[in-house]
């Protein structure tokens, strides 16, 4: 049951590897004019590439605690993971049709489509860790579930980084654009293939209770969230402090590959070579992250891995050399895992001891993340648009860290923990 869960970690970050950090932002800065004009407005192709993930995530934001709602009420929550992987991965795979400035209409709603199942997917499928495992392996299963994907992204990224600089290997023309998009066509099928697996293995939920409007149920869940979040001093302030550090995290992880080719000049393979040594480490980082967690505590542990992301971005800021910024990208791979996983294993452990309708729960805690995003990265194409430069957009990132930190340190871990839920 462990290792089928994680291996939605195994099929959906394909999608968040090579279409979100790796290959597509730099194969959409390339096939577009650097000055464009959307909806009668002037704007970057790496701005319009920022605004496009924050539309994405502005959607889901908004229908992701509807949806969930709904979930715990109705006992669909396979049914709904199933419907987001099955749209993001056909929207990934009709990327394959975007060739340029002729098809920029399809390739920006393919794209935040496809971002949308991905990130609406993600919602039921962290809710699922509470009802697969025990508090005391939030830990080490959650960060299971981010090396699985990890693994599954970098062979599948190796895969397409020989399809690309090899396609006479395997019949293709050696000019054009064929070989990349052809990866959009693998990741796809990758994405559905492997979640065929979770969702043969993961348990249907049962309905909770019998209600005529599952509606108006899924929006009363999010209000008592609401109400039981407002009542719990730590919690509320850890997710405070995970709103702020998320819109830095997911931003960068985001928009580092378009900062490397428009500010260092990275051709696409540089930059495939550093996303691939980015996830290697993130490997390592995540189990590190755990086994800090487990010596010194969640609290500890997410305090360092701030520290070090503030680091990052002043780096970034001050970065003039390919050398200097494989030694970013290394940092960064090291946390970028154990934040996420460490993220995830603790907001677990805050939530009301008698919580059964964990998908509203996470549904609160993905809106939080989502919206996160979409500040993050509209403040960071708005600055890149305002400002002509991305250094002062991964600048102002840091200040994110600075006060998601803060934040932390007024957090107890593991508090007593509520036995009821506001009406």
């Amino acid at each position: 049951m462990i290792n089928a869960w994680a291996m939605f970690d195994w099929a959906n970050s394909a999608f968040a590897l090579v279409i979100t950090t790796a290959i597509f932002p730099a194969y959409f800065v390339a096939v577009t004019d650097d000055n464009l004009r959307v909806l009668g407005i002037e704007m970057t192709n790496s701005s319009l590439y920022a605004f496009s993930i924050s539309a994405a995530y502005l959607v889901i934001a908004v229908l992701s605690p509807f949806l969930s709602g709904i979930a715990d009420y109705g006992g669909q929550k396979k049914r709904f993971l199933k419907f987001f992987t099955t749209m993001g991965s056909l929207a990934c795979i009709s990327l394959f049709l975007f060739q340029g400035m002729g098809q920029l209409a399809l390739g920006t709603i393919s794209f935040i489509i496809s971002m949308i199942g991905f990130a609406g997917g993600l919602v039921f499928y962290n809710s699922y860790l509470p009802e697969i495992v025990s508090e005391d392996q939030y830990d080490r299963v959650s960060a299971r579930g981010f090396a699985f994907g990890y693994i599954g992204s970098v062979l599948l990224l190796i895969i397409n980084l020989i399809v690309i600089q090899r396609p006479g290997w395997f019949g293709l023309p050696t000019e054009g654009t064929l070989p990349v998009r052809l990866t959009f066509i693998m990741v796809g099928l990758w994405w559905f293939g492997f979640a065929l697996i979770p969702f043969h293995f993961l348990p249907k939920s049962p309905p909770l209770e019998k209600t005529p409007n599952l509606i108006s149920r899924g929006f009363g869940e999010l209000k008592k969230v609401w109400k039981a979040t407002r009542h719990q001093f730590h919690l509320k302030t850890f997710l405070l402090s995970f709103f702020c550090y998320s819109a830095g995290v997911q931003t960068v992880l985001y928009l580092a590959a378009t900062f490397a080719e428009k500010e260092l000049a990275f051709a696409t393979s540089e930059l495939i070579l550093v996303i691939l040594l980015l996830q290697i480490i993130a490997i390592a980082g995540a189990f590190l992250a755990a086994r800090l967690s487990d010596w010194r505590g969640n609290k500890v542990a997410l305090a360092v891995l701030l520290i070090i992301w503030t680091c990052i971005c002043f780096a970034a800021y001050l970065v003039q050399g390919k050398t200097e910024f494989y030694l970013i990208a290394a940092a960064v791979g090291l946390v970028m895992g154990g934040i996420q996983s460490m993220s995830r294993s603790t907001y677990s452990k805050l939530l009301p001891v008698d919580t059964t309708d964990t998908a509203s729960y996470f549904s609160f805690y993905d809106v939080l993340e989502k919206v996160a995003i979409v500040l993050g990265t509209f403040i960071f194409g708005f600055l890149d648009q305002l400002t002509g430069s991305m250094r002062i957009s991964i600048l102002i990132l840091g200040v994110f860290f600075v006060v998601g930190l803060l934040f932390l340190l007024r957090v107890k871990i593991q508090p007593e923990k509520t036995t009821s839920v506001p009406a």
